[in-house]
């Protein structure tokens, strides 16, 4: 911040710098009235950096932007005033022999003398309204800045608690799937169990930075498949395809996982024979990820998974990748088909 401060000092100089050196770079070779150059530009010029220092540092926060403009506008007037007051004072004590070598048609009383006052109010006006400009500018940078920060840190949060809010999900869905095993084959319980523990490993180790690899991602969801297709008969069927390239590729973790759980639930059926197809591809700089499986809705009495997975991967993807996904649903002829695209 020390920093800043001196590069914007060293600015204001420099500005200032060539400002008050422009006559002498403007007459280079030509010979210069001292006395015309002193009292024409150097002095107002000095009273211009002290008016549009006066409104910058003290003037615009006290009274503009306190929304007290009447008063604001007041105080500039008189301050203007008193330096036109000022100068005519200076040029008359100071420089008299500028004003006895004024043609004899400009008289201070006449019309001429009104425009040269008109004229000076507008030049002193110019560091009020270049200071406004300058401070006003400033101040929108800054709360455009604070506004920015305090969306982030919004989303950042929201995002959080969505994360937090999967993980019991999936844990809650995964326990249901290994009691139903229980009984039937505590052996399959017991591998069931194990595998779960390395799949909470990723969840709660590994899914907290902002990006993950998607070979990663790829490899959690290759052991849920393997885990989920324990409790399975051989009435379902489930088939699965990845990428088996070494791309870099980084995306947010757990999004494809809610829709991996969800044809779980809804695609399996005790009586029928059934189909999972999962399959996922890279086009470029796109994840393409589909998944199909049949239909068969949960009773109202099921109450297996709480429902919050796809709404919460909805969610996530308008924070996420807001104009940089593709999420489509679509059931026809009892099998339910997603298919959700994001850029990278």
């Amino acid at each position: 911040m020390y920093k800043n401060k001196k590069i914007v000092i060293a600015q204001h100089l420099i500005i200032w710098l060539v400002l008050f050196s422009m006559p002498f770079v403007l007459s280079y070779g030509q010979d210069l009235d001292t006395n015309r150059l002193i009292a024409h530009f150097l002095i107002p010029m000095l009273f211009y950096a002290v008016i549009f220092y006066l409104n910058f540092f003290v003037l615009i926060d006290r009274f503009l932007f306190s929304k007290k403009t009447l008063i604001f506008i007041i105080v500039n007037l008189v301050l203007i005033g008193f330096f036109i007051l000022l100068k005519e004072f200076i040029e008359d004590n100071y420089f008299s022999e500028l004003i006895n070598n004024r043609p004899p048609n400009a008289n201070r009383e006449g019309p001429p003398f009104k425009l040269f006052i008109y004229v000076q109010m507008l030049s002193y006006a110019a560091p009020v309204l270049l200071s406004i400009a300058i401070k006003s500018t400033k101040k929108w940078v800054k709360t455009e800045a604070e506004r920015k920060e305090a969306d982030n840190f919004k989303l950042q949060t929201e995002l959080q608690h969505l994360r937090y809010q999967l993980q019991p999900h999936f844990f809650f869905n995964s326990l249901n799937n290994i009691y139903s095993l229980v009984d039937i084959s505590p052996d399959k319980a017991k591998s069931t169990i194990h595998s779960l523990g390395k799949l909470m490993r990723y969840l709660l180790y590994e899914t907290n930075t902002e990006l993950v690899t998607l070979s990663k991602e790829i490899e959690f969801m290759r052991k849920y498949i393997e885990l989920m297709k324990l409790r399975l008969t051989d009435k379902t069927e489930v088939e699965s395809s990845f990428p088996v390239s070494d791309s870099q590729i980084k995306i947010s973790p757990l999004l494809f996982i809610s829709l991996i759980e969800n044809a779980f639930k809804h695609g399996v059926s005790a009586s029928t024979k059934s189909m999972i197809s999962i399959d996922m591809a890279i086009k470029g700089n796109k994840v393409d990820f589909t998944i199909e499986n049949h239909n068969f809705p949960k009773q109202d009495s099921d109450k297996s998974g709480s429902g919050i997975g796809l709404p919460n991967l909805e969610k996530r993807l308008q924070l996420l990748y807001p104009n940089k996904h593709s999420f489509k649903k679509e059931l026809r002829d009892g099998v339910y088909k997603v298919n959700l695209q994001i850029e990278t």
